[in-house]
């Protein structure tokens, strides 16, 4: 059983920065896609980006508020651990961010993932 632990989450000014963690377990981590995903209240989930187990393959979301340029995703195998840098963050980014895994290459897709963490909430007041 895999476990995914999200902290980091906050409320910040727009403008401002946040550094999201995700502690897995309980698996062979280096072996793992990690994705992070991210829900507004009413609003469906959706992509914010994702990162294979070799670091060779990353994904941003390609929406017009697109995270790209904003946000970096890194791991740290060592430490069974990836991160979400998220810089200039704006009132839209607002959301419930979650990590997922997936023991494959990695995807923008959530149906590809196979464990969830609960969640973290991220909060942009402007």
């Amino acid at each position: 059983q895999v476990q995914l632990v999200e902290s980091g989450g906050g409320l910040v000014q727009a403008g401002g920065s946040l550094r999201l963690s995700c502690a897995v377990s309980g698996s062979t981590f280096s072996r793992y896609a990690i994705g992070w995903f991210r829900q507004a209240p009413g609003k469906e989930r959706e992509f914010v980006s994702a990162i294979s187990w070799s670091v060779t393959t990353t994904y941003y979301a390609n929406s017009a508020d697109s995270v790209k340029g904003r946000f970096t995703i890194s791991r740290d195998n060592a430490k069974n651990t990836v991160y979400l840098q998220m810089n200039s963050l704006k009132p839209e980014d607002t959301a419930v961010y979650y990590c997922a895994s997936r023991g494959g290459s990695a995807s923008r897709n959530e149906h590809d993932y196979s464990y969830w963490g609960q969640g973290t909430q991220v909060t942009v007041s402007s």
